[in-house]
């Protein structure tokens, strides 16, 4: 019915989109999960530009988190993609870096678990990955989820990924009320300026994990609007 084409965010993997993809599935959507390089955002957008151009027809993207800005940047000027869906994600606009934005924002309890590396490579703390990206899920899944994490390069906060593409596209905003990492705050403010359809979720980072029927039925009014 529909291709869809799934963007995580940093410090994880296509993984954490594993309550999601059987559903959309099993509504006869075809359905990717991009496993992102995390090397810098041009790689990353580039990398998803190619899942993209494997697909027939309009692609619908959706991005978690950091995803925000990957799926913005993988959409400008692609006449591909039909409709843009934020997860809990940053939405950034012309010079805007996810690093710029998050200090629009008040600091978060989970700013303090990130660890930076004199490589240039971050990760999240394993001990405290539980508490602050996923305090409504099972600890065995934030084990998981800590376990699996990707290193991220900084290279992906500090560049701009151009114009946003949610100015042509049609939007819609999972806003994770309880998010320890990314203030719900600045999820409310990237939703209204992209004029997002917006879903309010009482969940932690990880929506897709904690609330999925609530973020898979989000995203298929995304794919009946795009």
């Amino acid at each position: 019915m529909a291709n869809v084409v799934l963007v995580h965010g940093a410090w994880s993997d296509g993984s954490s989109w594993q309550a999601v993809i059987p559903a959309l599935q099993d509504a006869g959507h075809q359905v990717r999960a991009v496993q992102l390089p995390l090397t810098s955002l041009e790689d990353d957008i580039a990398w998803t530009r190619r899942e993209i151009a494997s697909l027939d027809g309009p692609v619908t993207l959706v991005g978690h988190s950091y995803g925000g800005a990957v799926i913005s940047g993988a959409a400008h000027a692609n006449e591909q993609v039909a409709a843009l869906m934020f997860v809990a994600a940053y939405a950034p606009d012309t010079a805007e870096t996810s690093a710029t934005l998050t200090r629009r924002g008040p600091k978060t309890p989970g700013s303090d678990a990130i660890r930076f590396a004199e490589d240039g490579w971050t990760s999240l703390d394993r001990e405290l990955f539980g508490a602050v990206a996923g305090a409504d899920l099972p600890a065995a899944t934030t084990r998981m989820l800590a376990a699996v994490q990707k290193p991220t390069h900084d290279a992906c906060f500090s560049s701009p990924s151009g114009r946003g593409a949610w100015h042509d596209l049609p939007c819609g905003y999972v806003l994770a009320l309880d998010d320890q990492l990314l203030d719900p705050a600045l999820q409310r403010w990237f939703a209204e300026r992209t004029g997002a359809k917006v879903t309010e979720l009482h969940s932690g980072h990880f929506p897709q994990l904690s609330r999925p029927a609530d973020v898979v039925a989000a995203i298929c009014d995304v794919l009946r609007a795009g």
